[in-house]
């Protein structure tokens, strides 16, 4: 039965793709997207392969890539804190990106300089969130209180989106404006260099989780019931904080701050399949969480019109919801 609904999200996953591949302002025949795909392409129109091949396909990819990976970044955050409402973000990842967008965007024009390239921001996004995964993960020797960890990394997001907030005090409104448009997160734009980093950053997250699997069934039954299992509590958790900054440090690098995906999904994948069993739950979320970022890319193309939603809000307006029914419903909230 479990598998079957697995297998069930895998063929969501199929037909989601092609939809997102075939819908938007343009939209494009199934034949030609076939062509394409059976290496046919010299018999599809140049501007519609184009449009596939250089526009929707990567974005679709980046749609995968960046929902599966929250998604498994939010599962092991409330995994290893026991929080239903821990998400991706929560180690402040995303502030530090933030805050190093932040600093090449509007920091640089306030002594004088000229904002770097979109590659520029890219860095700087990778170099702000590696520099709080480092700052966590040295507080991480010292504190042995997960609770104590999940503070910290709350306080290091508000100390970032303090910075943040005077630097946007003394900005322009042209640096003011390019800021607000990183935040509200891209999927498209993105070269296949780009993707291929993404890529693999995520294979070798996903990688590194297949190493923990029986410690993060471990922690759901509490720290003290792992120690007994002969569990190493250390070496888990710093595993478990890599692997989320590596995927969520990534993804934010390249997509921007997206919402709500890691903290609904893992919730939407117990409700799918009843388990706590991390091996029925992983590529139940990454499913999921890939599906429901294709769903959204969907909405923000606003498909017959020509206009277009940002990501990060479509993500918001759909995420919150879910999150406000799976409190009042009382459902999987616990572990």
């Amino acid at each position: 039965m479990k598998s079957a609904r697995i297998l069930l999200l895998v063929l969501l996953l199929l037909l989601l793709f092609v939809a997102d591949l075939c819908l938007g302002t343009v939209q494009i025949p199934l034949a030609d997207f076939w062509n394409i795909l059976s290496g046919q392409a010299n018999e599809v129109d140049a501007s519609t392969r184009f449009i596939i091949t250089q526009l929707r396909l990567p974005r679709a990819i980046m749609a995968i890539l960046t929902g599966a990976g929250l998604s498994m970044a939010g599962l092991l955050m409330q995994t290893l804190f026991r929080n239903p409402l821990a998400g991706p973000f929560v180690l402040g990842i995303s502030s530090g990106a933030g805050l190093g967008v932040a600093l090449v965007i509007m920091g640089a024009g306030m002594i004088g300089l000229s904002s770097l390239s979109e590659t520029g921001i890219i860095a700087a996004s990778i170099f702000g969130s590696l520099g709080v995964l480092i700052l966590i993960l040295l507080i991480s020797v010292r504190i042995k209180d997960t609770m104590g960890l999940l503070i910290i990394g709350l306080m290091m997001g508000s100390l970032s989106s303090a910075i943040v907030g005077i630097l946007s005090y003394f900005s322009s409104s042209e640096q003011l404006k390019r800021y607000v448009f990183w935040s509200l997160g891209s999927l498209g734009g993105m070269q296949w260099t780009e993707i291929a980093i993404l890529a693999g950053i995520s294979i070798i997250g996903l990688g590194l989780i297949l190493l923990i699997i029986k410690p993060l069934n471990a922690l759901l039954l509490g720290e003290s019931y792992a120690l007994s299992l002969g569990i190493n509590l250390k070496r888990t958790r710093w595993m478990i904080i890599l692997i989320t900054s590596l995927l969520a440090g990534g993804i934010t690098a390249f997509a921007g701050p997206i919402a709500f995906i890691g903290l609904a999904v893992p919730h939407l994948s117990r409700l799918l399949l009843p388990t706590v069993d991390h091996r029925m739950l992983i590529p139940t979320a990454l499913l999921m969480g890939a599906c429901l970022l294709l769903v959204c890319d969907l909405v923000s193309q606003l498909p017959l019109t020509n206009y277009s939603l940002p990501i990060n809000a479509v993500t918001s307006l759909l995420g919150a919801p879910v999150v406000i029914w799976l409190i009042m419903k009382k459902r999987n909230l616990h572990f």
